[in-house]
């Protein structure tokens, strides 16, 4: 069974343009697609839910003491709309929005492109990013340990068949040892040049995979001081068709001085790529993660995924030259296991368990139990 790796799918199969409203006129063509998405939560030990009813590491509480339990939350805020325009010359224009803002429930832009001829310039996946390695869960921010950045940022790309290069806004962070309240504070981080990406993404019979690398500068300049290292990534991820049901994937990350290509590794997004020592000196953070997950298709639309992810910072030394305390997040893990069925065509629904865990670097931990549904309706 053939699987495209350029077929992204984490949550519900990320629904795209396939079923898309279109029309055109003087030889343009628009689709007009998107979603309206419904997701609960009940937290049953913690109160952990974000945007999207997502599970928020920063927020389950480590260390000894009780917490409140049995929170319930709705919203709509990943609900989507996108709007493809193509050019009778080929130039293909994509804008898209959700409203998964902080709450807020103003539109927050997703892409904003044009493509020609390979030259795709704009707002989109990063390049150091995939979906091949991606089990199919609820939890719109997912799995630590997938494949790249998961996210979106502004670039220059050109493809060429299953490669890849790109420019891109890089994702920089400098920490400064603590504040006056004993909190971490940020140096005058500085994005001196680009980061700097690869990627190969094919599939070949019942395998689908993709392998990127990354380089960028991570520097801080005060005006009288100044200082800069070179950060890097990788990953691997991959996809196999084990029979026409039954699918395993996966990946597995690195990083040093570029924890926020290490996805969700720290924190709840990721922790300081470096930090400057006592001698002023740049002192670079590593950071690796891995997902694994199964999927077993039921027939009728309907399937049963299991996934576990991981991702870890090394900030030991952070702490030793007290850029960090002790009690910052060093490392996260999840479980979820979950049933998804399609009543009807262009509606998908879901119910999910999922276990998180975090841990600080001086080894406390605390975790989440949690239940959610989801509801799609795709046009």
């Amino acid at each position: 069974m053939a699987i495209r790796a350029t077929a992204a799918a984490t949550v519900f199969g990320m629904a795209g343009q396939a079923g898309a409203v279109s029309f055109g006129t003087g030889g343009y063509e628009a689709n007009l697609y998107g979603f309206a998405r419904v997701a609960a939560s009940y937290d049953i030990d913690e109160d952990i839910a974000s945007g999207g009813q997502s599970g928020n590491f920063s927020s389950i509480s480590t260390g000894s003491g009780d917490t409140a339990d049995g929170h319930f939350g709705m919203d709509a805020n990943t609900s989507r709309i996108g709007l493809s325009v193509m050019s009778p010359q080929d130039v293909k224009v994509v804008v898209e929005f959700d409203f998964d803002n902080n709450d807020s429930l103003e539109p927050r832009l997703r892409h904003a492109y044009g493509e020609y001829q390979g030259v795709l310039i704009g707002r989109n996946w990063s390049n150091y990013n995939s979906f091949v390695g991606n089990t199919s869960g609820l939890d719109f921010d997912s799995l630590p340990g997938l494949a790249g950045t998961q996210g979106r940022t502004e670039q220059i790309r050109y493809t060429s068949g299953p490669f890849s290069v790109s420019l891109e806004e890089p994702a920089n962070s400098v920490g400064n040892g603590l504040d006056a309240d004993g909190d971490p504070e940020l140096k005058d981080t500085k994005s001196g040049t680009p980061a700097f990406t690869a990627r190969m993404e094919d599939s070949a019979g019942g395998l689908a995979y993709s392998a990127a690398v990354m380089v960028k500068q991570t520097a801080y300049d005060t005006g009288s001081d100044d200082d800069s290292a070179i950060g890097y990534a990788a990953f691997l991820a991959g996809k196999f068709a084990v029979t026409d049901m039954i699918s395993i994937q996966g990946a597995i990350n690195y990083g040093d001085g570029a924890t926020g290509y290490v996805y969700r590794a720290g924190g709840n997004f990721g922790q300081y790529d470096a930090y400057v020592d006592a001698d002023d000196d740049i002192e670079t953070v590593e950071a690796y993660g891995g997902a694994i997950g199964a999927s077993v298709s039921l027939g009728g639309g309907r399937s049963v995924n299991l996934g576990y992810g991981m991702a870890t910072v090394d900030l030991d030394d952070a702490v030793d030259d007290t850029a960090l305390t002790s009690a910052v997040t060093d490392t996260n893990t999840m479980a979820f296991l979950n049933y998804q069925w399609s009543p009807v065509e262009k509606v998908k629904m879901g119910v999910e368990y999922a276990y998180l865990e975090t841990e600080t670097q001086g080894g406390d931990d605390g975790d989440a139990n949690r239940l959610m549904f989801l509801a799609q309706y795709s046009f």
